[in-house]
């Protein structure tokens, strides 16, 4: 049986189980991603299971996130830390993005396990995540020196107090494909393929399915962003929406947002034509004008409180609030000229200040730019709190058919 120390932290709606790189290298588990390491955590969170009960995964796309935490060799910086999307219904692992509610929780993590020192009265964590390169600081409370257990701090989307975090994402454009609008362009024009009528019935060398290229095609304007991650924002009104719907009715678009999602990755060149699929890369989702709406927790939102109603997915599923990657993409869009979402922010009260109404409220996104008008950081509020501490057991079939 593997014996693997690690704790469970909330970062602002996500839930995940953070471990010491120290740790699983002391437990024998020295491969990276696509190697043992894939194989270890898909057992410990009882991947392959819908459910997840044999594990101690969460069964939900903000709940089933992991994170190996070291310490950083790199100049200036407290941390690194490696994010792990794990599968549910299936044994694989996605490396290929960031999740900012996790870097919430090492900032805490961080502070409460030595790896970065508290000062009075706050301290600022700075992190790299492995996964892209982005820089990011995390600024927690610390009066005294001493780190809080609790705090009073709450976000859009849960109840539940913690201790409030500035998340701060640095130079957050170009960290995958080097540029904040990867093709050039404010708005690009992209062919989604309708995959479920195709025009042939198989695919006449493989005899399976029909060949990409062989369904019918559909244009949808969108902009595409490269900013905290990599994200495809299309205009809601393109796809019958209005950005203002409950989680419960988003999820009728989410087949059409995964073929758009893999029809953005190939634009973006984060991909090729043959190139196994993402779920994670690069987000997806739809913008649209404020309007009146009710939260998943009931509250009533007007559209005057607002600026940008958004809806994203997250993995296979709609969001139940924003990705932080995502609402970085989202308010560094806004701000470049000629965007989908320049239009939609236009008349926003404050500059330098992007309010967007997801289905679990009003997150605000705060935006420092530099003299030549680039975004220099986006910082956003969260909360966060250890749950557990624990010594999780790996069953060791799994763990020796590596």
């Amino acid at each position: 049986m593997l014996r693997l120390p690690a704790t469970l932290m909330r970062g602002g709606t996500s839930k995940c189980w953070v471990f010491d790189a120290d740790d699983l290298r002391a437990a024998g588990v020295t491969g990276g991603p696509d190697g043992r390491l894939d194989t270890v955590l898909a057992s410990a969170f009882g991947a392959t299971d819908p459910r997840q009960i044999d594990g101690v995964g969460g069964a939900t796309s903000t709940t089933s996130k992991a994170v190996i935490v070291r310490p950083s060799a790199e100049p200036g910086v407290d941390v690194d830390y490696l994010f792990a999307q794990v599968g549910i219904g299936t044994a694989g692992v996605e490396w290929a993005s960031n999740c900012g509610n996790c870097a919430t929780a090492v900032g805490l993590y961080a502070l409460r396990t030595g790896l970065a020192k508290p000062v009075h009265p706050t301290t600022t964590v700075e992190m790299r995540n492995e996964n892209t390169g982005v820089r990011l600081s995390a600024t927690v409370p610390t009066p005294g020196g001493v780190v809080p257990e609790l705090g009073e701090a709450t976000v859009p989307g849960s109840r539940a107090l913690g201790v409030p975090v500035a998340l701060g994402f640095r130079n957050p454009a170009g960290a995958s494909t080097g540029a904040l609008l990867p093709t050039g362009n404010g708005v690009d024009r992209l062919e989604v393929v309708d995959e479920a009528h195709p025009v042939n019935e198989a695919d006449p060398v493989n005899g399976s399915r029909p060949p990409y290229g062989s369904h019918p095609a559909y244009g949808v304007d969108v902009t595409l962003v490269d900013a905290g991650a990599p994200a495809v924002l299309a205009d809601a009104a393109a796809l019958g929406s209005d950005a203002l719907e409950s989680v419960e009715a988003f999820s009728a678009l989410v087949p059409t947002l995964t073929r758009l999602r893999r029809a953005a990755a190939l634009r973006m060149g984060l991909a090729g034509p043959h190139d196994p699929i993402s779920h994670s890369v690069p987000k997806a989702g739809v913008v649209a004008p404020a309007g009146d709406y009710v939260t998943s927790l009931g509250e009533r939102i007007s559209g005057a409180d607002y600026d940008i109603a958004v809806r994203m997915l997250s993995m296979h599923a709609p969001h139940p609030a924003i990705g932080l990657t995502s609402a970085v993409a989202v308010a560094s869009a806004a701000l470049s000229p000629d965007t989908i979402l320049a239009k939609l922010a236009e008349n926003r009260p404050v500059a330098t200040l992007l309010r967007l109404g997801t289905p679990a409220g009003v997150i605000t996104a705060e935006v420092s730019l530099d003299g030549t008008g680039a975004v220099r950081a986006v910082t956003l509020h969260r909360a966060a709190r250890a749950i557990a501490t624990a010594e999780l057991l790996v069953p060791a079939l799994l763990q020796e058919s590596v």
